[in-house]
C-alpha cells in the first residue's frame, strides 16, 4: 500500500467517514475533469463502450483503494447499472461517472458519486460535480448539505405550479418500461407547469433536495442512479416512494422523490 493510503486510517465515525469520502471523491473528480473537453466521437457501440469504460476506470483506479482503506470490511458493487437489494452488511455503491455519456459529448451534466449502504439503507452519500466544484453530501439523520450549507426541499403545494423532472429508460430497456416512461411524461405535461427530461438521474435529485425542482420520478433504474439522491432528498425533508406511493426500496420498479406538498398529486398523476 502506498504511503498516501497508509496515512488514511479507518474512519472512527460515520461523520468522519463522510468527510473523508468527500475528500476522496473530489480528488477522483479532478482526475475525470482532466479528461473533459472535446466531443469523443464513436462510430460503433464497441467504441462507445470502450470510451465509457475508460472514464469509469480513471475514477475507479483512484477511488476504489481509498474507499476500501476507509472501510476495509465493506463490499464493493462491481456494476453501477445493477439493481435490486444488496446482500447483508456494508457496501460501497459508486457511480464513477454519473452522466458518462454527457461527459463524452462535452456536456456539463455529470458527476462522481459514492454511497455507503448498510443493511440495504443508504448511510452517507457524496455527489461531486467537478466542473462547478460543488459537493452535495448527506448523512442519515444529520441532514443534507451543499458545500456545508443545509439543503431543504421546496415548499411547493400545487403540481400545476411545479417544475418536475424525469430521466429516460436505459438503452436496451424493456419496451414496456419505455412506453411507461413516455406515458408518464405525457401525464405530467398535462398536470405540471414544466417537465424536464434528461440524464443523469442523480443531478435531478440534487435539484429536488435543493428546492430547485419539485419532483422527480423514474421507472426501473439502477441502485447507483437512485440511492445517492434518495438519501439527499430524504435528509432535505422530501418524500420518497414508488410511483404509486408505496415505500421505495432498491427492489421497487419505480421511484418518486418530491416535496411533501406535491407528493400526493404526483402519485395521482403517475398512477393514471
Amino acid at each position: 500500500m502506498s504511503a498516501a493510503l497508509r496515512t488514511t486510517d479507518v474512519a472512527t465515525s460515520d461523520s468522519d467517514l463522510l468527510d473523508r469520502t468527500a475528500t476522496a471523491v473530489r480528488a477522483a473528480g479532478a482526475a475525470l475533469r482532466e479528461r473533459f473537453g472535446d466531443v469523443v466521437r464513436h462510430e460503433t457501440r464497441e467504441e462507445l463502450m470502450h470510451a465509457l469504460a475508460a472514464n469509469d476506470d480513471t475514477v475507479l483506479d483512484f477511488l476504489r483503494p481509498r474507499l476500501t482503506a476507509l472501510r476495509p470490511g465493506a463490499g464493493w458493487v462491481e456494476d453501477e447499472l445493477d439493481g435490486g437489494a444488496l446482500p447483508p452488511g456494508e457496501w460501497w455503491v459508486v457511480d464513477p461517472a454519473e452522466g458518462n455519456i454527457n461527459h463524452l459529448h462535452a456536456l456539463p451534466e455529470w458527476a462522481v458519486t459514492a454511497t455507503l449502504v448498510r443493511e440495504n439503507q443508504p448511510v452517507l452519500t457524496v455527489v461531486h460535480l467537478p466542473l462547478t466544484g460543488e459537493t452535495y453530501t448527506a448523512l442519515s439523520g444529520q441532514g443534507a448539505h451543499l458545500d456545508g450549507r443545509p439543503l431543504h426541499v421546496s415548499g411547493a403545494g400545487d403540481l400545476g405550479l411545479s417544475i418536475v423532472a424525469t430521466s429516460q429508460a436505459r438503452p436496451d430497456e424493456d419496451e414496456k418500461v419505455v412506453r411507461r416512461v413516455g406515458a408518464s411524461i405525457t401525464a405530467m405535461l398535462l398536470d405540471a407547469l414544466v417537465v424536464r427530461t434528461a440524464v443523469p438521474a442523480t443531478l435531478h435529485l440534487t435539484n429536488v433536495a435543493a428546492g430547485r425542482t419539485d419532483a422527480f420520478w423514474q421507472f426501473a433504474g439502477a441502485r447507483a442512479d437512485l440511492l445517492p439522491g434518495a438519501l439527499l432528498v430524504t435528509e432535505a425533508g422530501g418524500r420518497i416512494s414508488d410511483a404509486e406511493g408505496r415505500p421505495w426500496t432498491p427492489r421497487s420498479d419505480s421511484f418518486l422523490a418530491a416535496a411533501p406538498g406535491v407528493h400526493a398529486e404526483a402519485v395521482a398523476t403517475l398512477s393514471r
